[in-house]
């Protein structure tokens, strides 16, 4: 499996500063800054991309599950909300929320209920988040 990257840079201090964000494919470049991390101003910033992470490979991975049931999926959608908290030693991450609606021929509800729950928890990224809770809401769409 090859190694991936990414790299981040910065300019002056947190509050008055600003930065980039690039994947190391060169398919992604944005600024981020206090503002786009802790306020409405236009960027990225770090939480956004966790979430993507996690969307993403989870979908991948129930993909992958239902696939292997025999049941590959027709479309899954996933969304994720990742809930940033200010505690007595700094900031976390709260919580992880997924929410996926699939398509899947010939599954029934509680196969796809397994499937969903296994692939939150197996995952790559949620288990690199292994501190962090990760919320799941499923639906089988038709």
């Amino acid at each position: 499996m090859p190694e991936r990257t990414a790299t981040a840079a910065w300019e002056g201090s947190v509050k008055e500063g600003h930065g980039t964000i690039t994947l190391g494919s060169g398919l992604f470049e944005a600024p981020y800054s206090f503002g786009s991390r802790f306020e409405a101003e236009v960027g990225t910033n770090p939480e956004e991309l966790v979430g993507a992470a996690a969307a993403g490979c989870f979908t991948m991975a129930l993909s992958l599950a239902l696939s292997d049931l025999g049941h590959p999926p027709a479309r899954i959608d996933t969304t994720a909300n990742v809930s940033v908290t200010k505690t007595a030693d700094g900031f976390r991450i709260a919580y992880v929320h997924l929410r996926t609606a699939a398509s899947v021929p010939g599954i029934d509800a509680e196969a796809f209920a397994r499937e969903a729950e296994h692939a939150k928890a197996n995952c790559p990224v949620s288990r690199a988040l292994g501190g962090t809770e990760i919320r799941l809401e499923a639906h089988l769409t038709v």
